[in-house]
């Protein structure tokens, strides 16, 4: 039996893949990278081994035995975003499979997520998976990890000083591209001035996304709002919405958001377009039935299920997953064309 995973916006349609073309990016030149997912399918390990290991079959009916590992895994999750979620299901998924024991944490604050990053070196655990929403407040810690000898895998954030910072491979869709990708199409439907809303000050992939979309339609506004307060984030945007007669659409850079920003655009009897990055499964319905024209999916069940399969192939073979390369896992577009057949797994809390 072959396993393989395919990097397609969720409805399996070959044609689909046309839609990666528009933002400029080859992915054939990043086929090398890719070629190395289907190893995130061998060996189904049971969690529930000793230090000594559990007996399993890989994907060729082989006997397989893994030592039991400790894995930390912290990001900068904010209270209440469902994004999260769906990451650290990704996450055990593999770590069930993989007979490791994975410590999930996680803080919005990068001096706080920091210290959590220090809890685990101190913990001595075999690998760590971090996102690196915040580099300058993360270097250091990275840097001890890297230097006491725990493998490092960065996620989801932080993609351009991954390398740099000492991680061996980094998981997640470039949020630059994935910016763009929105701003190509939303300039190809005439909007002009659209709002991108930005929920967390400070962090380099929300600001690279609205970076994005600026590229290919310079009339882009920013928008920082208080994500940690969602009364806040409705009544900023409402009154953005009432202040901003000239605004055709706006962004939302999460899920959650995106639902807000919704309910700000109905409650003013705005015209504006809704665009988003990021899924759930109320985000698909939202966009099967055509209140968010589309959003930008990145995958987030893959980004940590691939992290922790990386850090136990690098332990048992000394594997380098991605081979110092980022390995993609975004952007994929859903919008009402295919929303009903991602809208399935979204309901599972995979999409």
């Amino acid at each position: 039996m072959f396993f393989r995973i395919r990097l397609l916006d969720g409805t399996g349609n070959n044609a689909n893949q046309r839609r990666f073309h528009v933002a400029k990016f080859s992915w054939r030149r990043s086929a090398v990278v890719f070629a190395v997912i289907p190893l995130l399918a061998l060996g189904a390990c049971s969690s529930g081994g000793g230090k000594t290991g559990t007996a399993s079959a890989d994907s060729a009916g082989q006997a397989v035995t893994t030592a039991r590992l400790k894995v930390a895994m912290i990001t900068h999750a904010a209270a209440g975003d469902t994004f999260w979620d769906i990451v650290r299901k990704g996450a055990e998924t593999a770590a069930k499979k993989d007979n490791v024991d994975l410590l999930y944490s996680g803080d919005a604050d990068g001096g706080r997520q920091a210290q959590l990053v220090q809890q685990a070196i101190d913990q001595k655990v075999d690998g760590i998976v971090v996102t690196l929403a915040k580099p300058e407040a993360l270097k250091a810690v990275v840097k001890k990890a890297v230097d006491a000898g725990i493998p490092v895998v960065s996620m989801n954030a932080g993609e351009d000083e991954s390398k740099a910072l000492g991680a061996f491979t980094h998981f997640g869709q470039s949020d630059k591209l994935a910016g763009v990708t929105v701003g190509e199409r939303l300039a190809s439907e005439g909007v002009q001035h659209p709002i991108c809303v930005i929920m967390e000050q400070g962090h380099v992939g929300l600001e690279n996304r609205c970076a994005g979309v600026k590229e290919n339609v310079p009339g882009t506004e920013i928008l920082n709002v208080n994500g940690a307060d969602m009364s806040s984030v409705l009544s900023t945007v409402t009154a953005k919405l009432q202040s901003t007669p000239s605004a055709d659409a706006i962004i939302g850079l999460g899920a959650p958001f995106t639902i807000t920003i919704v309910k700000a655009v109905k409650a003013t009897g705005s015209k504006v377009r809704v665009a988003s990055f990021d899924l759930n499964g109320e985000l698909a319905q939202e966009v099967a039935d055509g209140s968010v024209e589309f959003t930008v999916d990145q995958q987030p069940y893959l980004q940590g299920y691939g992290s922790v399969d990386a850090i136990w192939l690098n332990k048992i073979g000394g594997f380098k997953v991605g081979g110092g390369q980022q390995v993609f896992t975004g952007p994929a577009v859903v919008d009402k064309s295919n929303a009903a057949a991602v809208l399935k797994f979204a309901k599972e809390g995979i999409r």
